[in-house]
């Protein structure tokens, strides 16, 4: 097992509708493939973790950072794994952008700052922590 963890820009802001859709083929798409993981949406700013085969996991990042969408994207963890952290989720999604956030309790302004993502290119520990954090629907 694989897992690949991105950052990268969105070249445009989405909306809603439009993270709805992406969704939507990203869960069809990853599910034929044997693809899992979770999305993050912050802002234009997106963080993505992809697990499955290696093959498949590096060709399905590698047209995700040709999409015109996007652009900035970078690699802050590849790695070999025991297991799939998000087995469960053809592709787990949580928008930072809802005010509901804003709410849960040891919420943090972390990513709310302009560039914050590119500070996370040296810190996999910390994507992966906050990507869990969201899992865990806290």
């Amino acid at each position: 097992m694989f897992h690949l963890l991105y950052v990268s820009a969105a070249s445009e802001p989405f909306g809603k509708a439009q993270l709805l859709e992406l969704l939507e083929k990203s869960r069809a798409n990853n599910a034929r493939l044997g693809v899992t993981g979770m999305l993050l949406y912050k802002d234009g700013d997106f963080m993505q973790l992809l697990e499955g085969e290696e093959a498949t996991v590096r060709a399905l990042f590698d047209r995700i950072s040709r999409d015109l969408r996007h652009q900035h994207s970078f690699i802050v963890l590849e790695e070999e794994v025991g297991q799939r952290l998000f087995g469960e989720w053809a592709m787990g999604f949580r928008s930072l952008d809802d005010d509901d956030v804003r709410s849960i309790p040891g919420f943090s302004e972390f990513m709310n700052r302009y560039g914050e993502l590119v500070g996370l290119r040296g810190r996999p520990d910390t994507c992966l922590d906050l990507l869990r954090f969201f899992a865990a629907g806290r």
